[in-house]
């Protein structure tokens, strides 16, 4: 009986030799089987200092191996749907990193790929896989801190290097795209529900033409959830979910440190200086481990992926209508058609 998925890495990017890749060689599910870069060399050093045993010098070399099972891509954003299509086409599943698409049409050709396929596709949001996250969703719908009517998020860093792929607009490069998405899909995750209509306020770096500095706003009906995010401010990230009887805070919501324990706070109304708040401290876990072990089950036991392609284009159809917004400066519906 198989009992680990082989796992394949298209590329070396940052993200995927530090963090996750060690997060995933911790799992019980997950054996990170082969490596693939353009430059050979570059693969066997990652394979080396990673304890991997393939190196590929092309994409498609590890594709057509037969012992992979499944992908994980954490390529620039532009390519994230044309090689979620080859991996798919060559039988593995997909794990790609966030935003899957740059666009909902691009999202929905992946949906038509993965169905005809008959493989697993999902959007690397390791947040949903998270204890704290899923903790703050269950304090919601238990109803401790009444009826949620507002969310409120900031996560921000400092990157003005024009060589970086996050200040290429070609690539799909900018705030919105690659952290303004997060305080998006966590807030349709704790509602649990799309937002009607957004609005959004957004600077563009002169050089580089992405989104440096962009607020939002969603309109959930009877919950608003506001947010800012930025690519040349200060580190910082932060989410608030504000009820009619308390709140929730999460003070690193989006980086959840593997090293030490995580928390969240619950205010259940005492008073301005926070006697009514209560901390809960969850046991310190590794997210990518989580996220790793989580997509492999469902590829082991035929089972839902933890952020689907349905999902995902929910997600991009609130960054189109964001973006719409600032050309029209108006209101705009999120349309996944």
């Amino acid at each position: 009986m198989v009992t680990k998925v082989r796992w394949g890495v298209l590329g070396v990017a940052k993200i995927a030799v530090t963090k996750v890749i060690p997060g995933m060689q911790q799992g019980g599910l997950c054996e990170v089987a082969a490596i693939a870069s353009r430059a050979l060399p570059h693969a066997r050093e990652a394979a080396n200092r990673l304890g991997i045993l393939k190196a590929y010098g092309t994409y498609e070399e590890l594709l057509a191996d037969p012992d992979i099972d499944a992908v994980y891509i954490p390529l620039p954003n532009h390519l994230h749907v044309p090689w979620s299509i080859k991996a798919a086409e060559a039988g593995k599943h997909v794990l790609c990193e966030k935003p899957i698409s740059l666009t909902v049409k691009e999202c929905r050709k992946l949906i038509g790929v993965r169905d005809a396929m008959g493989v697993k596709i999902g959007e690397a949001f390791m947040v949903h896989s998270h204890p704290q996250w899923l903790r703050a969703r269950e304090i919601v719908r238990s109803g401790e801190i009444g009826e949620v009517r507002s969310i409120l998020g900031a996560f921000s860093y400092f990157n003005d290097d024009p060589e970086n792929v996050r200040n290429v607009a070609d690539y799909g490069g900018g705030g919105l795209m690659d952290i303004g998405c997060y305080p998006i899909t966590t807030s349709r995750f704790i509602l649990g529900s799309e937002p009607a209509r957004v609005q959004a306020l957004i600077e563009r770096d002169p050089r580089f033409g992405t989104d440096r500095l962009s607020s939002a706003l969603l309109d959930f009906g009877d919950c608003q959830s506001i947010f800012t995010c930025g690519t040349q401010l200060v580190n910082y990230q932060r989410m608030q979910i504000l009820g009619t009887k308390g709140r929730i805070e999460i003070p690193i919501p989006f980086n959840a440190p593997p090293d030490r324990p995580a928390r969240l706070y619950v205010d259940i109304g005492g008073d301005f200086l926070g006697t009514g708040i209560r901390t809960e401290e969850f046991a310190t876990v590794n997210q990518y481990t989580l996220q790793g072990d989580a997509f492999s089950r469902a590829i082991l036991e035929n089972s839902e992926v933890p952020t689907t392609l349905e999902n995902a284009l929910g997600n991009m159809a609130v960054i189109e209508a964001l973006f719409r917004s600032e050309r029209t400066a108006q209101w705009e519906g999120p349309a996944v058609a």
